[in-house]
């Protein structure tokens, strides 16, 4: 069976399972793309069809669960919240300050204080040391430590 023919026969079903399983459509999109890029890049082989489509139900679960364990290790600020903090003027200031950094500062200070990551976990995020981040983290707060204070 081609990948066209997989896809047209099995991608209504495993949206179907995906939209329940990650709970909104765009998860879902893209845990069917995952799925099928799997399957063209490991091109397992199969006994028969029903195996074929058991491999691939359970690597979309799979790949739900994965989205869902990161969402809960790594929440993420709604866009209402980060909006609300706008129409305050001393939270505002606070935002217009981070964007104002230098992209290197910015997605150190982003990663860590929004996001919850962990200095180790920003280093491989991007492609730095740890030492690296640590610094910029310590220079993104002194930026945003004068630029509010003046």
């Amino acid at each position: 069976m081609t990948v066209e023919e997989l896809v047209e026969e099995y991608s209504g079903m495993l949206f179907r399972i995906c939209l329940i399983v990650a709970g909104n459509e765009w998860d879902a999109q893209d845990v069917i793309q995952d799925v099928f890029c799997r399957y063209i890049e490991r091109a397992p082989d199969f006994c028969d069809r029903e195996h074929e489509r058991a491999w691939l139900i359970k690597v979309a679960v799979n790949r739900c669960r994965d989205i869902h364990r990161f969402r809960l290790r790594h929440p993420q600020a709604d866009l209402d919240e980060i909006s609300s903090y706008c129409e305050l003027p001393e939270r505002s200031e606070v935002l217009a300050a981070l964007m104002n950094l230098p992209e290197s500062l910015k997605s150190a200070i982003y990663l860590h204080y929004i996001e919850g990551y962990k200095t180790a976990e920003i280093a491989d995020i991007l492609g730095v040391s740890l030492n690296a981040v640590k610094k910029r983290l310590e220079r993104g707060r002194k930026a945003l430590k004068m630029t509010l204070s003046e």
